[in-house]
Parts: C-alpha cells; sequence; structure tokens
C-alpha cells in the first residue's frame, strides 16, 4: 500500500458526486458540453488518445480479462481521468478501464476533464500504477529515472512527488543498470526486488548473470542469496578466503545500508578498518553526504 504522501494523488481528482452531464460532438468533433473541473461526462471511446508517458508496459491479461467481466456486469464505477487536446482528449489515468471498454465495444467510458503538464501526466499515470501495485519494478525504474531526467528532478525530489524514500528510489532506479537478463527476470517475477538488490551488488555481469542462474537453481530465497553473496565477497583470488566478518559487523552493515540507500561494506581488522560507502552518481554522492552532516 502506498502511503498517503503521494501529493495530490488520485484521490482529490475524482469528486464524490457524478454529474448528470453529457458529452455532444459536432461535425468537426469538438464537444459542445464544456464540463467544470468536478462533472463526470460521458467520453467516446474513440476520441481518447493513450497516455506517452504511461510507465505501465505489461499488462496481465487474466487481470484484464476479470476487469472486463466486472465492467460487463457493473460498468465502469471510476472514471477515466483525460486531459483535452486539439483533436480530442488524452488518457492521464484509467488504461486498464479504457483498454477494457475497447475489448467490450463501448462507446464511450466516464471520464473527469483536467488539465495537466507533461510532468503531471507522467506523475499521475505513475501514482495510479503504484496505488494498483501494477507497475513491475523495472518500469517503476523506467518511470523514475524519466522523471529526473526529462523534468530535472533530483531522486529526492522524486520520491516526495511519489510518497516513497530517497534510497527506494535510488535502490530502483540502479536496477537499470543490470543485465538485460537479470531485468527481464526481475519484470517476470521470477526474482524479487529483494533478489535484485543482491545482483546488483556484485562486480561485474558474468557474476550478476551466475548468480542469478544459482538463484533460480537453487531456488533461492533472499537470505539465502544474501548469505551466497557474503560467500562469495569473502573469497580472495586463488582460492583463499578473507576473515569472515562477525554478525555484528554484517548488522552495521545493513542498518547503513539502510540509512544511507546503498552499498556498504565494513572492513574491520583487530579493531580497526575501514566503511566503504559505494555511490552511483555525483547526486547520489551528494545526497549520501546530506545523509551523513545532517
Amino acid at each position: 500500500m502506498v502511503k498517503s504522501g503521494l501529493g495530490r494523488g488520485l484521490g482529490s481528482l475524482i469528486p464524490n458526486k457524478k454529474s448528470a452531464q453529457k458529452v455532444i460532438r459536432n461535425e468537426n468533433r469538438e464537444f459542445l458540453a464544456q464540463p467544470d473541473k468536478n462533472t463526470i461526462i460521458d467520453i467516446p471511446v474513440d476520441l481518447i488518445e493513450a497516455n506517452p508517458m504511461q510507465p505501465r508496459q505489461v499488462f496481465d491479461h487474466e487481470g484484464l480479462e476479470e476487469l472486463i467481466e466486472s465492467i460487463k456486469v457493473h460498468g465502469i464505477i471510476q472514471p477515466v481521468i483525460v486531459t483535452k487536446t486539439d483533436n480530442g482528449y488524452e488518457l492521464i489515468a484509467g488504461e486498464r478501464r479504457l483498454r477494457s471498454a475497447k475489448v467490450i465495444g463501448l462507446n464511450t467510458v466516464p471520464g473527469i476533464v483536467r488539465e495537466a503538464k507533461e510532468q503531471e501526466k507522467l506523475e499521475l499515470a505513475i501514482i495510479e500504477n503504484l496505488q494498483r501495485k501494477n507497475l513491475n519494478p523495472i518500469e517503476r525504474a523506467v518511470a523514475y529515472e524519466k522523471l529526473m531526467d526529462e523534468f530535472n528532478l533530483s531522486q529526492e525530489e522524486v520520491g516526495k512527488k511519489l510518497g516513497v524514500s530517497r534510497s527506494v528510489v535510488a535502490n530502483t532506479v540502479r536496477f537499470i543498470e543490470l543485465p538485460g537478463e537479470v531485468q527481464r527476470a526481475l519484470g517476470n517475477e521470477k526474482i524479487t526486488e529483494g533478489h535484485a538488490k543482491v545482483i546488483a551488488g556484485l562486480d561485474s555481469e558474468k557474476e550478476q548473470l551466475d548468480f542469478l542462474k544459482k538463484i533460480l537453481q537453487y531456488n533461492f530465497t533472499v537470505r539465502d542469496a544474501e548469505k551466497e553473496s557474503r560467500k562469495a565477497r569473502g573469497k580472495k583470488p586463488g582460492g583463499k578466503r578473507s576473515v569472515s566478518k562477525s554478525a555484528e559487523i554484517e548488522d552495521k552493515e545493513d542498518l547503513l545500508r539502510k540509512a544511507l540507500g546503498t552499498k556498504v561494506n565494513i572492513k574491520e581488522i583487530a579493531g580497526k578498518g575501514q566503511v566503504v560507502i559505494d555511490f552511483y552518481s555525483r547526486e547520489e554522492l551528494n545526497s549520501v553526504i546530506d545523509q551523513i552532516i545532517d
């Protein structure tokens, strides 16, 4: 469940009471009705274009069939959210409802018209999918990165807009750097985000791919994967092993990883040592520094 810190979210966009106002279309395919921001209108399906900012790429066929059957019985209860264009409307939120309406052959869908800039379209599309847990981790990673790249937002700003921590954004975006085979396994739910985080902590692509095969072959839990990863990191070239870490040191590493949102390695010998903190971008370095000095 996504926290209520999702900014406006979708709840504030949907009024409690449905208006009976209908859309009227003239010969130029323009609507005569001018609904206000709290009016739900019936919008012709063929005038709604897809949201180019839609982060979701994989649509579960079985889930869509369930929604189609529900709509056949109960109709579309929750309206779609659209914005006006020169030729009709562009979808902001409600991709599955619109797809289902097309499959059923509905002429219109209930909708609410909103003014929205490109950034808002992407934010609302992400929020809708997050609230319904419809985005897989790779789709989330791509969406977070798109918000940062196209709209010049920091990881902290993306987190605040979507109600997640900066470390969640940082760890999720890192999935994009994983080999394609690992990304597909994560997107297809063959491995979990916990597995992917362990794989991301390995040094080379070969190690990551080999470790993925081991996870799938032996059906590792995340805890199993973490233990196996620690064993691998403890090995030195030539087959020798370094001094194993105590449970106390490993716990401290976990605390630092969670606090800083990045990989942390504590090296200790005779009560002395180093704390090595990884970062993957200048922005992440600045964020780690901010976390430490606050």
